[in-house]
């Protein structure tokens, strides 16, 4: 509806919302739901007309039908709910009557050709599956005849099975049967009342498919209609995907009516959740003993055990993989519920924005994706509602009046990058510098901060306050929630602005949660986990090169002025390097910028599991979680972006 919207002259479009409507109408009616059926007939009805160009796509319609569909939802989930369809849908069923013209032609009329026994029908009488409407436009394309037929057997026959079994079999002889109503199975056990209808694919004419079911006793054929595909029905974006259905060309030549259809059904299983997070735990135990067996084999140079570990940590590695991607899902999941929310906002803001999604095939860990909505929900309504202008005042600075939305979606390394920019007024350096500054989280000593630091103070908690910082664009209220939700998904997020031009969010988040490689470090007599996705490189310095700014230990790293953090201050453990003339520094990354954590000692490249610390203990700014090192002992993960 909403590609509609946007191009009324994009036929595909119309057809492909068409065939939806008309396909939850037969399933409804089947199902029994009425109202649903009432409601898609009605849809289908002024969806004709707009197809035929006998009414014209308009606002007041497409909104209308955008309730149809809100309605639509309300009731399938009532029934997914209460098993009922109960919802008032009159008036909506008024106004789509009366949005329809009155001339217009929704159905195809019954025409009798030259031969009076044939009646020309059109496909809506049937409900097919996608596998039979392949099947038959198949057999259109190469010249079959398709019959629907009404087959009615004396009620006072003693044997209608029999019958029936006859039926089949004679028609069978000139030809395929690719439907009947009801199933074959029902009607080879006589379930059925007076009659069946038949759907049948032959190269056969009406009158010899009459005088194959006449011939047969107490049998009467009351209808032959020729079954024809209109152009809706013709399957296309909507064929099942498990199932690849083609006609064999290489017939040979002695069967001339004969078609075969080589079904390659793609096997797939639905698995619940809680069991694949079960996986992933005992991955994450085979990993820990793995580790536990490499050290053992080190320690007591057990040549024979070590060579025996590396191939199990092969093993391991392709498991984990495996695992991982198992639990991977599109972003689309999540992307695809913000085009209609991001086209209701405009409306209501009487604003024109062009919405592109880019990377929705990204595949994200189940356990992100299921989290990440909320967040970017909050970065679209604020591009929205507080970036994008007006159109009169993008007129008036020069700019189209329809404002961009991009939201985007990528892999790089390890990490998944999501980005939400905007074409709009961007945010005001200055008044964010000033407001900072006003609510004592900066002071004027420090206005020499460079523009990216001070923007990025936006998702500080002073900027959350009840009342609305307007001045801002609105654009701090409530950015510091979204950044902890990221944050508790051990991801990073920044923007960048530039006034008048527009705003980039740039979110960072791992691929998966359970096992990452780390660096364990130590401070103290503690052994600490650094993810290695954060850690740029590691060096040593000498205590000659640091330098006091501001009051902030910083060495300068190829030109770079690096900030320095001692660990054992921050995690408040005894310090064993103060008489120390060399320091082991491990440089991470938070976003664009860089720190350099001061540690006793670097111990090496580690797969580590992660373990929650509990609702007790969550929500530790610096801990992320930890995990079991391969002597047993229990190792806290550092959390670099809550760590400073």
């Amino acid at each position: 509806l909403l590609e509609l919207e946007g191009n009324s002259q994009n036929v595909g479009v119309l057809d492909e919302i068409f065939r939806a409507a008309h396909t939850l109408k037969g399933m409804a009616a089947t199902m029994g739901f009425e109202k649903v059926a009432d409601l898609t007939h009605a849809m289908e009805n002024i969806l004709s007309g707009l197809r035929t160009h006998e009414v014209e796509v308009s606002d007041t319609i497409i909104d209308l039908l955008f309730q149809c569909l809100d309605t639509l939802q309300s009731m399938i989930d009532n029934v997914e709910a209460r098993g009922s369809d109960d919802l008032p849908v009159g008036e909506l069923v008024k106004l789509l009557e009366e949005a329809t013209t009155d001339n217009l032609k929704v159905t195809v009329d019954a025409a009798v050709s030259e031969d009076p026994e044939v009646v020309i029908s059109a496909s809506r009488s049937l409900e097919l599956n996608d596998f039979e409407l392949n099947v038959i436009e198949q057999a259109t394309l190469s010249g079959f005849n398709i019959f629907h037929l009404k087959v009615e057997i004396d009620p006072d026959s003693l044997m209608k099975s029999v019958r029936a079994f006859m039926v089949f079999r004679n028609l069978e002889e000139i030809g395929e049967i690719v439907k009947s109503i009801p199933p074959a199975q029902e009607i080879d056990e006589g379930q059925f009342e007076e009659g069946f209808e038949l759907l049948l694919v032959t190269r056969e004419d009406a009158a010899a498919v009459n005088q194959r079911i006449n011939i047969i006793s107490e049998v009467t054929l009351r209808e032959c209609s020729l079954f024809i595909l209109e152009k809706e029905e013709i399957p296309g974006s909507n064929t099942l995907p498990e199932v690849d259905t083609e006609v064999n060309e290489n017939l040979p030549e002695e069967h001339p009516g004969e078609i075969r259809f080589n079904s390659k059904v793609r096997q797939t299983v639905r698995v619940d959740i809680e069991r694949l997070d079960k996986l992933m735990n005992l991955v994450g135990e085979l990993v820990i003993n793995k580790t536990r067996l490499g050290q053992i084999g080190q320690a007591n140079n057990l040549g024979e055990l070590s060579e025996a570990v590396e191939q199990f940590d092969r093993i391991l590695t392709d498991l984990h993989t495996i695992v991982m991607k198992v639990r991977m899902v599109p972003v689309e999941q999540v992307f695809n519920r913000f085009p209609r929310m991001v086209r209701d906002l405009a409306k209501e803001l009487g604003k024109e924005i062009n919405f592109v999604i880019e990377g929705k095939e990204t595949e994200l860990d189940r356990t992100v994706i299921d989290e990440i909505g909320d967040p970017l929900v909050h970065l679209l309504r604020n591009s929205i509602d507080h970036g994008i202008e007006h159109p009169n005042q993008r007129r008036e600075l020069g700019k189209g009046t329809v404002g961009l939305l991009r939201l985007s979606a990528c892999h790089e390394g390890n990490n998944v990058i999501i980005e939400v920019e905007d074409d709009g007024r961007g945010i005001d350096v200055e008044r964010v510098r000033a407001q900072a500054i006003e609510r004592g989280l900066i002071t004027k000593e420090t206005d020499q901060l460079d523009e990216n630091t001070i923007i990025n103070m936006i998702f500080l908690p002073g900027f959350s306050t009840a009342q609305q910082i307007t001045e801002l664009s609105g654009r701090g209220v409530g950015l510091d929630v979204v950044r902890s939700k990221i944050e508790s998904l051990s991801g990073t997020i920044s923007v960048e602005s530039k006034k008048g031009l527009g705003s980039r969010f740039v979110i960072r988040l791992p691929l998966t949660l359970a096992i990452i490689q780390a660096l364990l470090v130590k401070v103290g007599q503690e052994t600490y986990a650094v993810p290695l996705a954060a850690v740029d490189e590691t060096m040593a310095i000498s205590s000659a090169n640091i330098k006091l700014v501001q009051n902030q230990e910083v060495v300068i790293l190829r030109g770079n002025v690096l900030p320095i953090v001692r660990m054992h201050r921050l995690l408040e453990v005894p310090d064993y390097t103060s008489d120390l003339d060399v320091f082991y520094v491990v440089v991470v990354r938070k976003g664009d910028g860089q720190a350099g954590l001061v540690v006793d000692a670097l111990i090496g490249q580690e797969e580590i599991v992660i373990k929650s610390l509990g609702k007790l203990l969550g929500g530790i700014p610096g801990l992320t979680g930890a995990t079991i090192l391969g002597n047993g002992q229990v190792s806290l993960i550092l959390d670099v972006g809550t760590l400073f």
